[in-house]
């Protein structure tokens, strides 16, 4: 049952729109993200966007759709028994997964009070073949949207769950993905979004309308950090947050390859090989069905990420002054006596540095790899018109591993370079020669 709730509860949304979209909301960007949750009719498991902006909210959800389908089929052959009751189903899945990690005690599900949208017709819900958008014609400005939203208080999930099963057309009808944005913001509640977040920009742009790393963050993993390394980094003296914890949904970033950020082993290696892709504008999604892209570290796997904690600046190499540092997180023999000795050893030079294979060669010389040589990806872009032909199809690849430690650097192609940062030596042809758009 939902509860009846206070003013100041529904007071709340107003901070929610400010810190959404800053103190003006722009009609065009608005409009952007003015749309519903509804599946391809090319590819029935891959959700549809209509304009750029609210690919923060999509890409995350279909993540999450597409973790559970693999968790469920095991391989591809989800693609062939789609129809609308298992999209529906897995939909609601996702989202209350979503809502789920805000670690909340009650769950709180904004709705628009006036039914401004036209019905979706039945044979949207129904039929197999439903079509890529559904009648949403009718249009509100941003101010009467704000008037008219309420909110629904829920005690457990289940109830949230049985919700938007009953109010499914709510979910696919123009506002849709606003309504579920709001939402989670508003279990999540207004002020922990605001302490997490290390900015104090609009979560969408006001210029552009793309969600912040913040807004990307929260729909991922529950928590509106600004950053994406692990733990804490020390800038300018400054503790910055970034992941706590291992996701359920990785995260990587062709900005990483430029250097504008660093992202930590907890997005790279998530529990469930699907990973959210950023170019400078968009987010697709990355998956695969291979289960060892995600198996635990091996010893060696482990030596090079803490190896590489210490080399922020991925130069291959640490300060000498580093070495006991890492033999310590490494859980190995760190007494000073013996750290001197193997500084001489390994910086036989005195250049003040240790190379990472001089480090790897002395202490795991017998490399092991949990990750196959071959394996393979799946990419998906919600983007009609950034698909082959004009329409939303998984794009599949052939990937290798080449044992070179040299790779090879094509800044034409942004989708080997993103790669990259998560499997430096990947090679991947693509089904019929076509790289997918990460924009």
């Amino acid at each position: 049952m939902a509860e009846t709730l206070p003013s100041a509860i529904e007071q709340e949304l107003l901070g929610i729109k400010t810190l959404l979209w800053g103190n003006e909301i722009k009609l065009d960007i608005f409009k952007r993200w003015s749309q519903g949750f509804y599946f391809s009719s090319s590819e029935k498991s891959a959700l549809e966007q209509t304009e750029g902006g609210p690919c923060a909210i999509i890409a995350p959800v279909e993540a999450f759709i597409l973790k559970n389908l693999l968790l469920e089929y095991q391989d591809l052959s989800f693609r062939e028994v789609i129809n609308s009751d298992i999209q529906n189903h897995i939909l609601v899945t996702a989202l209350c997964e979503i809502l789920g990690q805000c670690n909340t005690r009650k769950y709180y599900v904004v709705y628009l009070n006036s039914d401004f949208t036209e019905p979706v017709s039945q044979s949207h819900l129904t039929a197999e073949a439903e079509p890529s958008n559904p009648v949403e014609h009718i249009e509100i400005d941003p101010s009467q949207f704000h008037n008219e939203l309420k909110v629904h208080c829920y005690q457990c999930l289940e109830d949230v769950n049985k919700y938007y099963c009953e109010n499914i057309a709510k979910l696919k009808a123009k506002y849709g993905i606003l309504l579920f944005l709001y939402s989670v913001i508003a279990s999540k509640g207004l002020e922990r979004v605001k302490s997490e977040s290390d900015s104090q920009d609009p979560l969408i742009d006001e210029t552009y309308g793309y969600g912040s790393q913040s807004l990307i963050n929260l729909m991922i993993t529950g928590r509106a950090t600004t950053y994406v390394w692990d733990h804490y980094e020390d800038v300018g003296g400054l503790k910055l947050l970034g992941i706590e914890k291992q996701s359920q949904i990785g995260f990587i970033t062709v900005m990483e390859y430029h250097r504008y950020c660093t992202v930590g082993s907890f997005y790279k290696n998530p529990i469930h090989p699907v990973w959210v892709v950023a170019s400078d504008t968009h987010l697709t999604v990355l998956f695969s069905d291979e289960r060892k892209l995600v198996s635990p570290e091996t010893k060696s796997e482990q030596a090079r990420r803490v190896f590489k904690s210490f080399d922020p600046h991925g130069n291959n190499f640490i300060s000498s002054d580093k070495l006991q540092d890492v033999l310590k997180t490494l859980e190995l023999v760190s007494e000073l006596e013996y750290v001197n000795i193997m500084k001489k050893k390994l910086d036989n030079e005195n250049l003040g540095i240790i190379l990472l294979n001089a480090f790897m060669d002395e202490f795991f010389p017998k490399e092991e790899s949990s990750t196959p040589d071959m394996f393979t990806l799946i990419h998906y872009n919600g983007l009609s018109r950034s698909n082959a032909n004009g329409q939303i199809q998984f794009c599949i690849g052939s990937a290798i591993l080449l044992e070179s430690d040299i790779k090879s650097v094509c800044e034409s192609n942004p989708m080997l370079t993103v790669l990259q940062t998560k499997w430096p030596t990947i090679e991947v042809n693509w089904c019929d020669n076509i790289t997918p758009s990460l924009n």
